[in-house]
């Protein structure tokens, strides 16, 4: 295998545990031979190149260093993987792409060549820009990427009129709907689909690893249910309530009701996350992104519901769509569609998706889209 696309593979290894550091794999060659490889698995653990390092050992000495992204050179939780580098006696050093961090930014780079080392840049970007979207986005953007996940039928339902949604997407369906929780650092939902279907939003089964992505309830009102499952104290799962930070002005009852909610659920072990209010009372969903960005959050995925959905697409927050399409009909002018919200006007107004992806699972189609506007990833 080429040395950059083991590292590459090493590096996907770490999707979902590095937050707020990127997922890194690195592999060490020497005279046409592995020597050494390793991924950076969470963040305050060792770097991918330090871990390819150790593993090499002496054999480091005059070895080429693949690696996905630019190595650091600042202090952090862990010391400057250029300066282990430089100690080792690596002769060669080829990264995928740059590392945006203000810290780093092509000083990374320098440090190695004042150093001797021969250093090759920009080996892979494309490859690097998907491995690295969380990341990459975080850093210019100042906000998570984001995924928006559902399940619909062929008519574009995802419940009957009476609310009944098990099961619309088949079992192998599910799996991938699990694996995507995986990947990501949260998963979103409106407090709708907590006071409907109570999920408890955790992977299944459990990693080996036990890590679940932190749940993120958008709940303006703070209308969670203590008995709910994303609040149960139980399943070594954080749980962060975004609420607005402003009550309306709607009596004092109301307001020492909600002081009152927030207190029982702080006592819960839950972070109270509280945003500025759109024009629509709600929480501002460009705010919420702004601050999971300055929490150290790469990628996030928002699993509903159809109001929620609505905001985040209307705001422009969505980087990629990921939905399947079951093959059933459900039909009824009551039932729920995935996505709601006031919706456009005209179609011309609707935003526009390039379908990049789409693969068969089960007797389930899944589609991947992104917004026009963003194809290249960033």
């Amino acid at each position: 295998m080429d040395p950059l696309a083991r590292a590459f593979e090493l590096a996907a290894l770490g999707h979902g545990r590095t937050a707020p550091n990127p997922p890194v794999g690195a592999v060490l060659v020497r005279d046409g031979a592995i020597v050494g490889e390793g991924y950076h698995a969470a963040a305050g653990q060792p770097h991918a190149e330090v871990v390819a390092l150790a593993q090499a050992g002496d054999a480091a000495r005059g070895a080429t260093l693949y690696v996905t992204l630019e190595p650091c050179c600042h202090h952090g939780r862990t010391p400057p993987c250029t300066a282990a580098i430089v100690a080792a006696g690596v002769a060669e050093v080829r990264y995928a792409i740059e590392d945006p961090d203000p810290r780093v930014a092509g000083a990374g780079r320098r440090a190695l060549e004042q150093a001797g080392v021969l250093v090759r840049a920009d080996q892979d970007e494309a490859t690097a820009r998907e491995l690295l979207r969380g990341y990459l986005s975080r850093q210019t953007r100042g906000r998570p990427w984001c995924t928006a996940k559902f399940a619909m039928s062929l008519d574009g339902k995802i419940a009957a009129h009476t609310g009944d949604a098990r099961w619309i997407s088949g079992e192998e369906s599910r799996r991938y709907a699990h694996a995507l929780r995986d990947r990501v650092d949260a998963v979103i939902v409106g407090v709708g689909t907590v006071l409907a279907d109570d999920p408890r939003l955790t992977v299944r089964p459990v990693p080996r690893d036990g890590r679940h992505p932190r749940r993120i309830v958008v709940d303006s009102r703070l209308r969670t249910p203590l008995g709910s499952a994303v609040v149960a104290p139980d399943l070594g799962v954080g749980t962060t309530i975004a609420c607005v930070d402003r009550v309306p002005v709607d009596g004092q009852s109301a307001r020492h009701a909600r002081a009152q909610a927030a207190g029982r659920l702080a006592e819960r072990g839950v972070e109270l996350l509280a945003l500025p209010a759109g024009p629509d009372g709600r929480v501002d969903l460009r705010a919420l992104s702004a601050a999971l960005g300055r929490q150290g959050l790469n990628e996030v995925l928002v699993e509903g519901g159809g109001e929620l959905l609505a905001g985040f697409i209307a705001a422009g927050l969505v980087d990629e769509l990921e939905f399947c399409l079951a093959p059933l009909v459900i039909g009824g002018r009551a039932a729920v569609s995935p996505v709601e919200g006031d919706g456009v006007e005209r179609v011309a107004l609707a935003p526009r998706f390039e379908l990049i992806e789409q693969t068969r699972r089960g007797p389930d189609l899944w589609v991947r889209a992104r917004p026009v506007c963003v194809a290249g990833g960033r």
